[in-house]
């Protein structure tokens, strides 16, 4: 049975089992860090609230985490999880030629590899960030998780190159059939709009290692 208490406490384990806080969690799934504070979890008068069903979905998405791994962290079991060994690659060398095809896959001989846990999509790859131009959602040394595959929505974090050779990882504003606008994750640095000719991939971040 799903209660009020049984929830609050799988979110902190999820929270715990991917070495992040509940608002550390909440963060990455895109949503306001206080929204699984424990000052949120009862009305002033102390009526239980629970949390919404598109925040949970919102912290599955972010973990890569399913209905049933939620479901044994409340029931108090360990999540089942897969270790798959991801192509790795600094971001500053993904402009570099060689290490991706024209759908922004990963090819050539230059990857290094390194294990992630839950990751079960072939497809993705993971970059380092280096550097200050993601911060402060990403930061130095951080390792993001990115999938070709995946589909793009208004306001997903997304890498992109363009056919310069330049690579970067923003938010995706706006897509029309000719451009593409992207707002910047550190305020410092400038929102970018670019036309779809002149972009060679964009691709999904779905996970970041922080």
């Amino acid at each position: 049975m799903l209660t009020h208490k049984g929830i609050w406490l799988a979110i902190d384990g999820l929270a715990r089992d991917h070495g992040m806080t509940p608002s550390g969690l909440a963060k990455r799934a895109g949503l306001d860090p206080t929204t699984f504070n424990k000052s949120k979890r009862h009305s002033r008068d102390g009526k239980p609230r629970w949390p919404s069903t598109e925040s949970l979905s919102k912290i599955l998405m972010a973990t890569d985490s399913s209905v049933g791994d939620f479901i044994n962290i409340m029931n108090g079991e360990a999540p089942s999880q897969t270790i798959a060994r991801v192509p790795i690659v600094g971001l500053a060398a993904a402009g570099d030629q060689g290490y991706f095809d024209d759908a922004g896959y990963p090819v050539g001989n230059g990857w290094d590899e390194a294990d992630f846990p839950g990751v079960t999509d072939r497809s993705v790859y993971a970059l380092e960030v280096s550097g200050d131009s993601m911060a402060p959602v990403y930061r130095d040394g951080d390792t993001i998780i990115v999938s070709p595959e995946a589909g793009l929505r208004r306001g997903d974090r997304v890498v992109v190159k363009t056919l310069a050779g330049e690579v970067m990882a923003k938010e995706l504003r706006r897509k029309t059939a000719h451009r593409i606008e992207l707002k910047s994750l550190n305020p410092d640095y400038p929102d970018r709009t670019l036309f779809l000719e002149d972009v060679d991939w964009i691709a999904r971040v779905v996970w970041a290692s922080q």
